[in-house]
């Protein structure tokens, strides 16, 4: 008796089988991180260019944020529950208090991050900031 050999096909290392379980597993995971909520940061409302806010300047309450992190309100150094506090004792007087913080350009950003949070607590409609280069 003659035996044939008999050459059997090597599998493709790229097989669709496998092939198509890597890609749906592929597709499962960009559905699923698509569905994460992102972190929006400050929602802050701007003015439009064709109604610009008029403020009276009786209404402006000053901070000043320093670079080593220093809240100054007033001439005095204060820390962001005080702050909290003057802000609300303010709201209670002038309803249409604008606050109008002054951060230094070395300030670090946590810091910046930290007294805006603080102001946004305390439901502060109108709120303004500007950069310094001191």
């Amino acid at each position: 008796m003659i035996k044939r050999f008999v050459r059997h096909k090597v599998e493709d290392a790229g097989s669709s089988g496998s092939l198509n379980d890597l890609s749906f597993l592929l597709i499962i995971f960009f559905i699923v991180i698509a569905g994460f909520n992102v972190n929006k940061g400050f929602l802050l409302n701007l003015p439009s260019k064709e109604k610009p806010i008029v403020v009276n300047t009786e209404d402006i309450f000053k901070c000043c944020l320093e670079a080593d992190g220093k809240i100054i309100m007033e001439g005095k150094e204060i820390n962001i529950s005080d702050l909290t506090t003057r802000i609300e004792e303010k709201l209670r007087t002038w309803p249409n208090l604008t606050f109008l913080l002054s951060i230094d350009s070395e300030c670090a950003y946590q810091k910046v991050v930290d007294v805006i949070s603080a102001i946004r607590k305390c439901r502060v409609e109108n709120f303004s900031f500007r950069m310094t280069d001191d």
